[in-house]
């Protein structure tokens, strides 16, 4: 943050403004934002979670649903199983007191490190336009969990997933007073084509992701 500032300061000091904004300055910037007009979108005449997950598996994620929260370990258990993946992960302090011992997973509620192999992460909300996460960063929320584990393991209340990227906008602004240092959207596993046009999954974050719809 102090890079941040200090970048800031400069900016400020060139246009021989206070050395922080004024309540008058915030106030100016916030009544933009509310009067801000949106773009053209096209039409969106469908159900949200049904089209979520379509585009969820149009970008190579995985899907599955539960009837509560507390019905997770036993989905996530079963996903691992299935791919003979550890039963070992890290996950978001939310998750901590599930019964993950029960469905014999080993969880620790910590962010993730360079050598775990799977991380449980909640969401903000969720995009059904794209199929995409919106995940915001900060101290219960570990970006780690979601981008160094090779399988990202997401779970998404359906009560959260919104229309377009715009109304996760909108919802941020609402039930925030500041944004947060990161804004990170998943869209499925990480993947590039930059060599030679060959897709290589995998290359800047987790190979899988596995998305957990909470109907509730």
């Amino acid at each position: 943050m102090a890079v941040r500032e200090n970048i800031l300061k400069r900016i400020r000091d060139a246009n021989r403004a206070a050395s922080t904004p004024t309540a008058e300055e915030r106030e100016i910037v916030q009544s933009r934002l509310r009067a801000r007009a949106r773009g053209t979108l096209p039409g969106m005449n469908w159900e949200l979670a049904p089209r979520f997950t379509e585009r969820c598996l149009a970008m190579l994620s995985s899907v599955d649903e539960i009837g509560s929260v507390e019905q997770a370990p036993a989905a996530i258990a079963r996903y691992l199983d299935s791919l003979q993946l550890p039963m070992r992960a890290v996950c978001w302090p939310e998750f901590a007191q599930l019964d993950w011992a029960g469905a014999g997973i080993d969880m620790q509620a910590r962010p993730a490190q360079g050598d775990d192999k799977v991380g449980v992460t909640g969401t903000f909300c969720a995009i059904a336009e794209t199929g995409t996460l919106m995940l915001l960063s900060g101290e219960d929320w570990h970006a780690t969990t979601s981008l160094l584990p090779d399988t990202h393991i997401a779970i998404v209340h359906a009560s959260r997933i919104l229309r377009a990227m715009e109304d996760g906008w909108d919802l941020l602004r609402k039930e925030h007073e500041g944004l947060p240092r990161q804004v990170n959207f998943v869209s499925g596993p990480s993947r590039t084509a930059d060599i030679e046009m060959t897709l290589v999954m995998g290359a800047h974050g987790p190979f899988r992701v596995h998305v957990l719809i909470v109907r509730d």
